[in-house]
């Protein structure tokens, strides 16, 4: 692996009106790279309007592009067999040619890492520089759900102790109890965030010192909640100390790993700590699974934005230029319904057509656009209203704000309900304005985290008796939880929390108890 770091200098109008080409043919070397960036750059901060982390260009290998698919993208990662299970599982498509590998992996980090294959052509690796190093990182940078969950400068630090903690507790406690808490902590991370602001931003560069800490803290304090089994009252009321127990627990708790890490009562500091590093991981991808389409919209405007550029400037030539296209187009592509390659809505076609489309209605805008979107309608300035919106939307808000009856008639979107208790299909909405807002709405919905995510929750632990664990799933839809899913994933927050767990999956409208799952702690765990 090769490397590059380069800084946020500012360009001058020069370097945007040479005409030289930055390259010629397919070939290109280290200072043909960084002849690249610099180019990128003079045009996506003078031109676009653009701020970023200062990038770190990483030169890879398709084995090495591998490896980074199998660890999340991730510079530094522990160990896991899930991860070479990954591993070998892309490997053989790859070599038997049933799929492609991406061209990049970038890293919310400061300094933002960006991933690019070696294989690649040198308009490839423009595209590439230009859609990460600079699309990807503005957006990391300035959207208000990465500066609010993510700490893009301890990152690096953390995942470093991280991956040095784990193999430490490996050497100390052996790899099969490690490998139990972390496969544990797995099947628990998409119930392992917080869902809303706390009170501060995370610091994760403070975390080794606050490991060692927070150790020293359990060996000096007595856990008096779990000292003894509360012995139930001779009247058999409850507890008066029950309630206070209870908000000492801070329940409900939607954050399940945070919950297990401070009150499960028979995990060791060491599995505590395995825990909150698992979640810290969770809550940094928190925000990415809640703005695909914008940040690949983002990232996919501005190397249209930049590309085009460059060509006008004679920076590319003309067959570098078809070659992008190919590829932008390749990427763009949206797959109708019928189409047996049809998986759902592709995220870049629909951040693109959304980010343009956008650009259109402020420089170009119709009479339909000026009654939808009367503050942004003729405005002028494309550029600034789309760096408004990467920095204050997610995905759910900036397609129930943005996405116009123009686009939608474009796309040719519908809104079909399918209820089980009857015959047929039903059309929701039709192209009037009426349904162009309904089908916007039960659009946004799809990408709104609250409706994708089961709602689950610690509601109470049964402190009088047996200590059992009582969590509550808020069924939307009656939707309900896959059974043997639901059973598996049970079974080890049973194990984490040492004693038997009920889930009750609640009927949000009637309050109703649809189905129960029950798991008991193996005594083999820990």
């Amino acid at each position: 692996m090769s490397s590059a770091t380069f800084g946020t200098r500012p360009a001058s109008p020069a370097v945007i009106a040479r005409t030289a080409p930055l390259f010629t043919g397919n070939d290109w070397d280290f200072d043909t790279i960084r002849r690249i960036h610099d180019a990128c750059e003079a045009i996506a901060g003078p031109e676009l309007g653009l701020s970023w982390y200062p990038n770190q260009i990483e030169i890879i290998t398709a084995e090495q592009m591998l490896d980074a698919y199998a660890s999340i993208g991730m510079p530094l990662f522990y160990k896991h067999w899930s991860f070479g299970k990954h591993f070998a599982q892309h490997e053989a498509g790859y070599r038997r040619g049933l799929m492609g590998l991406a061209y990049e992996i970038v890293i919310n980090s400061d300094p933002c890492i960006s991933y690019i294959m070696e294989e690649n052509t040198a308009t490839m690796q423009t595209l590439v520089i230009a859609h990460a190093a600079f699309g990807h990182n503005h957006f990391f940078k300035n959207n208000y759900l990465f500066r609010q969950w993510t700490d893009a400068e301890g990152i690096l630090d953390y995942l470093d102790f991280a991956k040095t903690f784990i193999t430490r507790c490996e050497e100390r406690y052996g790899h099969n109890a490690v490998e139990s808490v972390l496969d544990a902590a797995h099947a628990l991370m998409n119930q392992g965030v917080h869902r809303y602001p706390r009170k501060k931003r995370p610091d994760l560069s403070s975390e080794q010192r606050r490991e060692r800490e927070r150790q020293e803290h359990q060996e000096r304090m007595y856990n008096d909640l779990w000292r003894t089994l509360p012995a139930k009252s001779p009247t058999g009321k409850p507890d008066p100390n029950a309630e206070r127990r209870r908000a000492l627990l801070e329940l409900p708790q939607e954050n399940i790993l945070y919950f297990l890490e401070k009150a499960a009562p028979r995990l060791q500091p060491w599995q505590r700590e395995i825990l909150r590093i698992v979640r810290h991981v969770a809550q940094y991808f928190y925000p990415q699974r809640q703005t695909k389409v914008m940040n690949e919209g983002c990232a996919t405007y501005n190397h249209y934005r930049i590309m085009t550029r460059l060509s006008e400037t004679g920076q590319i030539d003309e067959a570098a230029y078809l070659e992008f296209l190919q590829s932008h187009t390749n990427v763009i592509r949206q797959p109708n319904y019928d189409d047996r390659s049809y998986g759902g809505h592709n995220p870049y076609a629909i951040g693109f057509a959304m980010m343009t489309d956008i650009a259109r209605i402020c420089t170009e805008p119709t009479e339909e656009d000026r009654a939808w979107f009367p503050d942004i309608a003729g405005s002028g300035d494309a550029m600034g209203v789309l760096r408004d919106v990467w920095a204050n939307y997610r995905d759910e808000s900036f397609i129930a704000q943005f996405l116009s009856p123009r686009l939608m008639r474009q796309l040719r979107l519908f809104h079909v309900t399918d209820d089980p208790d009857k015959p047929k299909l039903r059309v929701e909405a039709i192209h009037d304005e009426r349904g162009y807002r309904k089908l916007r709405r039960a659009f946004a919905r799809q990408y709104d985290v609250a409706w994708l995510d089961p709602d689950i929750e610690v509601v109470d632990v049964d402190l009088e008796g047996d200590r059992k664990l009582i969590l509550h799933h808020k069924v939307l839809n009656r939707v309900l939880l896959n059974k043997d899913d639901a059973n598996r994933v049970l079974q080890h927050l049973a194990d984490l929390w040492g004693y038997d767990v009920l889930m009750k999956e609640v009927d949000t409208t009637t309050g109703a108890v649809l189905k129960e799952h029950t798991a008991s702690a193996r005594p083999t765990f820990f």
